[in-house]
């Protein structure tokens, strides 16, 4: 007898849950917990890096489901679309929370000093998904070195665009700064990112 990984939760199951959690059914939300955190939680750790801003903003978002499930229509999004939407909102006020307040400029975003052991933590967390794991395990190890080689705030930037498909706009909005400054900071960072990422492969 071998063992395998357990089986996706299909849609059906998921947008089963979330109509017993609109009617208040402590259970489904513990069930539905039990299904989608893991892989909720990576959806917040790509985008805040950081693994306690991370919880926070998990534990926020499955408020916030608790609070909306009547409000999900099957017909409009799936039902891990609907929930890792409102992870990525979550996800996204608290980076702003964590930005208010840091008045250093030259300190950058402090969690992307943790770049390369958050990433690592997140292919561990999804080691139930041996394709996802199998694609980006040795580019993300590249990357999270030629990341730290990035300015603070163009590294910041370009995690924003792209690990969390920002528009410019989006970001100049979340960081306080002007448009023409994230465009700036984008478009320096991945041209050093490129010639990093082409140099240690």
């Amino acid at each position: 007898m071998t063992n395998s990984a357990p089986a996706e939760p299909t849609p059906s199951v998921l947008a089963a849950l979330i109509a017993r959690v609109a009617r208040e059914d402590a259970a489904a939300m513990r069930a539905l917990y039990e299904l989608t955190a893991a892989k909720l939680f990576g959806v917040a750790l790509r985008i805040l890096v950081k693994r306690e801003w991370a919880e926070e903003a998990l534990q926020e978002s499955f408020v916030n489901i608790w609070r909306h499930a009547g409000d999900y229509q099957e017909s409009l999004a799936a039902p891990l679309t609907w929930m890792s939407a409102i992870v990525r909102n979550r996800s996204l006020d608290c980076l702003r929370r964590q930005h208010v307040g840091r008045t250093d400029a030259g300190a950058g975003f402090a969690g992307f000093a943790e770049w390369s052991d958050a990433f690592d933590e997140t292919l561990s967390d999804d080691a139930r998904d041996p394709v996802d794991a199998a694609l980006v395990s040795q580019s993300a190890r590249r990357l999270a070195y030629c990341m730290q080689r990035l300015d603070a705030h163009q590294r910041q930037a370009v995690a924003l665009a792209y690990l969390r498909d920002a528009s410019h706009g989006e970001i100049a909005a979340t960081l306080a700064v002007p448009l023409g400054t994230v465009k700036s900071w984008v478009r320096r960072g991945l041209e050093k990112l490129r010639t990093c990422m082409g140099a240690t492969q």
